[in-house]
């Protein structure tokens, strides 16, 4: 049995994390403000993150799963509160993100890909490049992982949620043009997996870029998702010049990692359609947990 801590907790990915290495056995303490639920079987540390003093000392754990780091400063206090790595701590993992791959870069990123600004994620990128430089400015032994768009139960962003949400109500789905672009996802359980691997075997490599290997269009996805939800779409092509995120859930922004570092850890992923049906089923039951957006009532508006 393994004491982790997880930051976070009560959120989609930190949720998941939290709950999935309880359910293995482990001790799983979480950090948080207790402002929401608590995830089942875990261990309540209740503080701010930026406020800690001395509340970690009494602890010693053999893994940090930081999921809700998003600079360096969150780095930063989470280290000087828990004490030195290998004493106080064992494996550092910071879920990072694809958004700190420039765009103007070639693809598909390689972990070997320069970091940079990118400016469809903006500061969002840069924080998170600053996150990973701290920390292995102090953890050189840490791990890194950088996913794509996450998915799956528990997840309160609105993306296959908007069109779950159109697909029970029978609505027409407007699709950015053809519906071309490419997006790339990856299962929050086969995240866990990737950690736990880590976890395990303590691999060479430090830095993994983690997702499906393969892409979809987005015409693809909002199929696979009305479908999820028992219903076929119906899209509709929109040309006009207007702002895509005005009505979609995605920018109109293409990328494509190589995540072939990654089977160094796990050697199969989640079958989008099979993970869609995943989470439609935990959508039905959680829609007021859902951080809804107008994209709907735009749409009723201006198309």
């Amino acid at each position: 049995m393994r004491r982790i801590l997880v930051t976070g907790g009560t959120v989609f990915v930190s949720r998941y994390v939290s709950e999935y290495f309880a359910d293995k056995g482990d001790a799983v303490y979480v950090l948080n403000r207790n402002h929401r639920p608590q995830p089942r079987g875990c261990t309540l540390i209740e503080a701010d993150r930026h406020q800690l003093g001395d509340r970690l000392r009494q602890y010693v754990f053999d893994a940090v799963l930081d999921v809700t780091a998003y600079t360096g400063e969150d780095v930063s206090d989470l280290l000087d509160a828990l004490g030195d790595a290998g004493e106080r701590f064992g494996e550092y993992i910071l879920i990072s993100s694809s958004a700190v791959y420039p765009e103007t870069a070639p693809q598909p990123f390689t972990e070997n890909t320069r970091t940079g600004v990118n400016q469809y994620w903006g500061a969002y990128g840069t924080d998170k490049i600053e996150a990973e430089t701290e920390l292995l400015r102090r953890v050189p032994g840490a791990y890194i992982l950088r996913p794509p768009y996450l998915y799956g139960p528990m997840d309160n962003v609105y993306r296959e949620a908007f069109v779950f949400e159109c697909a029970d109500q029978n609505r027409r789905f407007y699709l950015p043009g053809k519906g071309g672009m490419k997006l790339q996802f990856f299962h929050v359980r086969d995240l866990c997996r990737c950690i736990e691997a880590i976890l395990d075997r303590h691999p060479a490599e430090h830095v993994y870029n983690v997702g499906n290997e393969e892409c979809i269009t987005v015409r693809e996805w909002v199929e696979q998702c009305y479908r999820a939800a028992g219903h076929t779409a119906d899209c509709v092509e929109v040309y006009q010049d207007i702002n895509q995120r005005e009505y979609f859930s995605f920018s109109d922004y293409e990328y494509h990692l190589d995540v072939s570092r990654q089977k160094e850890l796990i050697a199969d992923t989640v079958p989008l359609d099979e993970g869609l049906r995943e989470s439609y089923l935990w959508y039905r039951g959680h829609r007021d947990e859902v951080r809804r957006k107008g994209y709907i009532e735009y749409i009723d508006v201006h198309f």
